[in-house]
């Protein structure tokens, strides 16, 4: 499978999370929760929005969108 495609700003609140080692990256919700404790707005927009994205994320890797480096 492809990786799923996400903007800068988005893959920087899933890396800031998943540094923390505050949870599991499979518990989706508490993800989301620490997102916006953190101020990564806009990744827990995407969390929330992006389900099946989300879990591609988790199982095949991530890839910037061009333009957003």
């Amino acid at each position: 499978m492809p990786k799923s495609r996400v903007s800068a700003a988005v893959y920087a609140g899933l890396e800031a999370v998943r540094r923390s080692g505050k949870t599991n990256m499979f518990d989706r919700l508490w993800v989301i929760e620490l997102a916006e404790m953190m101020g990564f707005y806009e990744t827990a927009a995407w969390v929330r929005e992006h389900r099946g994205d989300y879990a591609r994320v988790l199982f095949n890797g991530v890839m910037i969108e061009e333009g957003d480096r």
